[in-house]
């Protein structure tokens, strides 16, 4: 999300505005202080990264029995599952019945053993990206390791070739680029957690940041390079 020169401010920058009013007769599924689009914003923090297939990998470590290192071909290879789903950017985007296609995050966890007393994963993207998740969240039915959007493969500028998705909590948790998890007994914050955004992230209780209840642009994500 953003420009990482000023990436340690945003908290600070967004929350100088106003939030959208709830749309009148807006459903169920539009958390507060959301409004829904058509399009999909791109966000992410840092520069696009360029892969070779051939030598990419995922790391699978921590309080494990064993780590393990998977390439593409071995995350191909698990039983491949699709997933409709809302998400919501903490920049109060929200899209609806967004397709999925890859691995869910409980099938690739079947691939290890993990030691006792793991409740946390921290997750690791390029470039130098973590975003900390309840493990008990990475093993929801519908959180999924992402390679394929609306029936094509993910666009670089999406997260290819691999990205995670977690519906039920804001999407910056949604790791693009994803090239670990690590495994762990207790928490840890990510990179945005540490620079002011909210430990957990539900966006239907506003977990925005941390701290006070704080605010953010209403057109803040209408100012970035979207699909």
């Amino acid at each position: 999300m953003g420009s990482r020169v000023h990436s340690s401010s945003k908290a600070e920058r967004l929350r100088k505005a106003n939030a959208p009013k709830r749309p009148p007769g807006a459903s169920d599924r539009l958390p507060p202080g959301q409004v829904w689009t058509d399009r999909f914003p791109i966000l992410h923090e840092g520069e696009v990264p360029v892969y070779d297939l051939a030598t990419w990998t995922l790391h699978l470590f921590g309080e494990l029995e064993a780590e393990r290192v998977l390439r593409y071909a071995d995350v191909m290879a698990l039983p491949q599952s699709e997933v409709v789903c809302d998400i919501h950017c903490v920049t109060r985007w929200s899209k609806a019945d967004t397709r999925w296609e890859g691995v869910l995050f409980r099938d690739l966890l079947q691939t290890v053993r993990l030691k006792p007393g793991v409740r946390h994963v921290m997750v690791y993207g390029d470039h130098d990206y973590t975003a900390n998740i309840p493990l008990d969240d990475l093993m929801r039915p519908n959180v999924i390791l992402a390679h394929r959007y609306d029936g094509q493969p993910l666009t670089v500028k999406h997260g290819w070739p691999l990205r995670l998705v977690v519906p039920h909590l804001y999407f910056w948790k949604s790791v693009k680029w994803v090239r670990g998890f690590e495994f762990l007994t207790e928490g840890r914050l990510g990179y945005w957690e540490q620079r002011g955004f909210h430990a957990y992230g539900d966006p239907f209780a506003e977990q925005r940041f941390s701290g006070e209840d704080l605010e953010i642009p209403e057109d803040e994500w209408t100012k970035k390079e979207y699909d």
